[in-house]
């Protein structure tokens, strides 16, 4: 790192906006708050609120102004690849994202077994706490399964759960720098390809072999290449979706580091918390429902 001596311009503008905060910042404190029945409480409320957004802006520009002054002395470009690195592993070239997921899968496996033994290690017939949460997302998890399939097909509730514990803490991985597993089209295909067995095999199950065969010359032979075709695109559909859709969450965050530069500080690690956190739960909820869709469509199809 070298640092560059900013100019007269720029060292005013720098002992200005720290000023500038840190005022903003002091006349806030000596501002009080009133009591809520007060009849001046909503507009002093408002201007302490003006005077944090002032504070929060001069100090992100100091900020700025000053990491700026330090360079690397390389011209950085912009690069994002698609495929995640590769690396070595007992002689085998595995993919960093795997990798990642493995790791995700035994923190998930040894966060239970510590749940288990040490939080709850006994059920209580009133839930409370980590218990109630639990349970509420287990009975989340249910109910769309039920209404998806059936009361009598709840063993998938426990696999959509599993996938669901999965996919949301490969998206947390991203918050320590990781790239998440999802931003890989091989591990997004994967979990499509078990949905894609998973209709078969529910399918079958379900209307029996005859059943699931006539269920593609349904309602005449000539559609059956066309049902055939809409089968095969339903894994390759899944992933690409969750696939798109994780990647570009990945790219507008690092864009976005990019393009300010310096003042990267804190804006960034705001918009991240929407595409680590909420925007892929969007994007599970909708991989989950849709895979519910497809195999009870699969289960219904032909019941006459």
């Amino acid at each position: 790192m070298q640092f560059v001596m900013p100019t007269l311009g720029k060292w005013i503008t720098i002992a200005c906006s720290l000023i500038i905060g840190i005022a903003a910042l002091y006349w806030r404190k000596r501002i009080l708050l009133p009591d809520l029945s007060a009849p001046n409480y909503i507009s002093i409320k408002k201007k302490r609120n003006l005077l944090v957004t002032v504070a929060v802006l001069a100090l992100w520009f100091f900020s700025g102004l000053v990491i700026g002054c330090f360079t690397s002395g390389t011209t950085t470009t912009f690069q994002v690849e698609i495929s995640p690195t590769r690396v070595d592993l007992l002689g085998f070239s595995v993919s960093s994202t795997v990798i990642i997921a493995w790791i995700v899968i035994a923190a998930l496996v040894l966060a239970a077994a510590l749940i288990r033994i040490f939080v709850i290690p006994r059920f209580q017939e009133t839930p409370r706490g980590l218990q109630l949460v639990l349970e509420t997302a287990v009975g989340a998890i249910s109910k769309l399964t039920n209404d998806k399939c059936g009361r009598k097909n709840e063993g998938l509730a426990s696999y959509f759960f599993a996938l669901a514990a999965l996919l949301l803490g490969s998206a947390i991985i991203e918050l320590f720098g990781f790239r998440p597993p999802t931003t890989d089209l091989s591990m997004t295909f994967s979990y499509a390809i078990v949905t894609f067995i998973l209709i078969n095999v529910y399918g079958v199950h379900n209307k029996g072999l005859k059943g699931r065969l006539r269920s593609f010359t349904s309602p005449n032979a000539v559609i059956l290449p066309f049902k055939i075709l809409s089968d095969l695109a339903v894994p390759i559909s899944l992933a690409c979706r969750l696939f798109g859709n994780m990647l570009g969450g990945m790219v507008v965050v690092e864009l976005i580091y990019f393009a300010l530069g310096a003042f990267s500080v804190g804006v960034p690690a705001v918009l991240g918390l929407y595409f680590n956190a909420f925007h892929p739960l969007i994007q599970f909820f909708i991989f989950i429902n849709l895979s519910l869709t497809f195999i009870g469509e699969a289960m219904e199809a032909e019941e006459e």
